[in-house]
């Protein structure tokens, strides 16, 4: 089942999906794949686990919605004022391919974040996985890009 999720994420604009009894019929880049009812639901779970997930990590947290809107937060906080909602995971990627080889979190006031929601993304950028830069002062709040690339 994994292995058709992986291979629907990276297929053409629009596979197709058809009900037929109690089989469902998934085309993905020219190729049918024949599901029972079961199988489908299960696909589906995993889709929208892999399109909505939530990570946490030792002080931040994020969520992947459905409407493809990214949110960062405070992990365990529960007050708007310890989130930032980005339009898209991207946009963080962008935001972070802005940045200085060195940043702090005054580095992040000039994208618009005030206040503790730029030390809440600057600790995001450190932990996720996705970003390559790590801590390098905690007075003040200082990241680096890890060489080689972000």
């Amino acid at each position: 089942m994994r292995r058709l999720v992986e291979k629907f994420s990276s297929s053409s604009p629009s596979p197709t999906a058809t009900a037929d009894g109690g089989t469902v019929h998934v085309e993905v880049d020219g190729h049918v794949h024949g599901l029972s009812r079961e199988q489908a639901d299960a696909l589906r779970d995993e889709l929208e686990n892999a399109l909505t997930g939530r990570e946490e990590f030792l002080n931040t947290a994020c969520e992947r919605r459905l409407d493809g809107s990214f949110v960062v937060e405070r992990r365990g906080a529960d007050s708007a004022g310890h989130r930032k909602v980005f339009e898209s995971f991207d946009e963080v990627a962008r935001l972070f391919d802005r940045l200085p080889a060195e940043f702090t979190a005054d580095d992040l006031s000039a994208t618009g974040l005030t206040g503790g929601r730029r030390h809440m993304v600057l600790w995001f950028l450190v932990e996720h996985p996705e970003f390559a830069c790590s801590l390098a002062s905690r007075q003040p709040l200082t990241a680096a890009k890890d060489e080689g690339g972000a």
